[in-house]
């Protein structure tokens, strides 16, 4: 499965970034990096989670990340 993650700058200068295929799973940071940085670790943890509750079976995955303009 194939993972994007999403990323903008707020108005208040903070960088927000979110796994589109992950609901809910998004994370804010004061770098762009950082940002991703936090949202990779918590998609990482949604998907050990529901490996662990068997609520889903082991996949090979891959996280791109879009290059701001």
């Amino acid at each position: 499965m194939n993972f994007t993650i999403e990323q903008e700058q707020e108005s208040d200068g903070r960088w927000l970034a979110e796994v589109l295929q992950l609901p809910g799973v998004l994370a804010y940071g004061a770098t762009s990096l950082e940002a991703v940085a936090k949202a990779e670790i918590l998609a990482l943890r949604v998907i050990a989670e529901r490996l662990e509750h068997r609520e889903s079976r082991p996949f090979p995955i891959n996280i791109s990340i879009p290059i701001a303009a």
